[in-house]
């Protein structure tokens, strides 16, 4: 039987089948009802499926396109599930919704919309040689709402601004300015001899273009604690391409930054990323978009940022020489954090800080990848992301690792938040936002 976790299956286009799992994972569904106040997927088909007297048999294919659409793939239902593998029952209700996107892609095109999102590395590399021009745009109301008319992006859904200098340049010249004046290991519980930990950075597109400080403070803090870093080149993790069910693009640029992390980790090198969706897709679904044995070794080895820094704590490898506490932290954990069921590791590294307080809220922003910049689901974003947003009060500091989350927030509340390792940078006490 086809499932919708097997991207590889023969029948994974095939409309009948994917029919057949559909009404097999609805059933199950409807019969448990657990995930019925997540999103709106299922909101929208328990109400459809009462409407029809429980009759399932009922429900159309505009009904199962609904509720595919509403479905963002924040995976929260996932670790909520009792019947995820290795239960027998095998479901897997966001990679179904996953499939059903691929088919629609398949039968009828990508939609441009959906073209345009998901080939972030173009509109990067475009929009930061004329960083200014694209951020006045971005500000410009009347553009905003031709942009709205005619892509389909709403005109009041806040977007990320482009840097003039990406992360991969500033990178190259901090590497060089190291090179010519080598610094001592900081990391004070280094012994003699001891071989220092080792990481490949993956930057993400959102600190490439977007959000450099993010990976600056990645950088100082991790050298801060003698880390050997290396940063080849990579692209996009693939994630906008599932967002839009382009299986065959995921696909292709898994396989590329396979390539490139792979022969890292077979040297002893972990994989950090600060963006959760990038590390949970390389741990989670690369291995399902590709057969390569590298890609269960690479997800094996792949750690988020603070989550690495919690494992260099636990082996007691993590500096603690802190000069400034933080005071209270509201930090919010990111839906792709939570389905890596990995705890609360962001929380843990920052109450490392004396006299830190850090308050989680584990709650949906309602961003979720692309699909809130649409028109016709910016509004549902705010109202999914409400109780979240009312968390945020004025008196703590704001955190969240997901650079989106963070734009929603600051829809949402006014606030907006910095990514925790920038906290613990200053926390270090080193130099904000370093030129070199």
């Amino acid at each position: 039987m086809a499932n919708a976790f097997d991207f590889n299956a023969k029948d994974f286009y095939d409309a009948e089948s994917y029919a057949k799992e559909t009404a097999r994972i609805f059933d199950i569904c409807n019969g448990c009802r657990l995930c019925f106040n997540l999103c709106p997927s299922f909101d929208v088909l328990f109400k459809r499926i009462d409407e029809l007297d429980g009759d399932l048999d009922k429900l159309g294919d505009s009904d199962t396109k609904k509720v595919v659409d509403l479905c963002y793939d924040c995976k929260l239902c996932y670790p909520k599930c009792p019947y995820t593998p290795p239960h027998h029952f095998m479901l897997d209700f966001p990679r179904h919704m996953l499939r059903g996107k691929a088919i629609e892609a398949k039968k009828n095109g990508i939609p441009l919309r959906d073209k345009m999102l998901s080939h972030t590395d173009l509109l990067g590399t475009v929009s930061t040689k004329v960083a200014p021009i694209v951020n006045w745009t971005l500000e410009n109301k009347p553009l905003r709402t031709v942009m709205e008319k005619t892509v389909g992006i709403h005109r009041e859904r806040n977007l990320p601004k482009y840097t003039s200098q990406t992360f991969r340049a500033w990178y190259q010249k901090h590497k060089s300015s190291k090179a010519e004046s080598p610094a001592k290991d900081s990391a004070t519980d280094r012994t003699a001899g001891e071989e220092r930990p080792k990481v490949v950075f993956f930057h993400t597109c959102s600190v490439n273009y977007n959000d450099v400080d993010t990976g600056k403070a990645a950088i100082q803090v991790l050298e801060k604690n003698g880390v050997q870093i290396e940063v080849p080149p990579q692209k996009c993790c693939g994630m906008p391409y599932l967002d839009g069910g382009d299986i065959d693009n995921a696909k292709k640029h898994a396989a590329y930054n396979l390539r490139q992390l792979a022969d890292y980790v077979k040297k002893g090198y972990d994989v950090v990323s600060p963006g959760p969706s990038c590390s949970y897709l390389m741990k989670q679904e690369y291995p399902m978009l590709s057969d390569d044995p590298d890609a269960k070794l690479v997800a094996a080895h792949t750690y988020d940022l603070m989550e690495y820094l919690a494992k260099l704590n636990k082996e007691g490898k993590l500096s603690t020489d802190f000069k400034n506490s933080q005071g209270e932290v509201t930090y919010h954990l990111p839906c792709h954090l939570k389905a890596q069921n990995i705890g609360f590791k962001s929380r843990d590294v920052m109450e490392l800080i004396p006299d830190t307080k850090v308050d989680v809220v584990a709650k949906c922003s309602g961003h979720d990848g692309t699909w809130s910049l649409k028109k016709e689901y910016f509004k549902l974003s705010l109202e999914v992301g409400k109780p979240l947003f009312e968390k945020f009060g004025e008196n703590t500091a704001a955190a969240s690792d997901c650079p989106l989350a963070q734009l929603q927030i600051e829809k949402g509340s006014g606030r907006k938040p910095r990514h925790p390792i920038q906290i613990l940078r200053d926390a270090y006490g080193l130099e904000k936002d370093p030129g070199i």
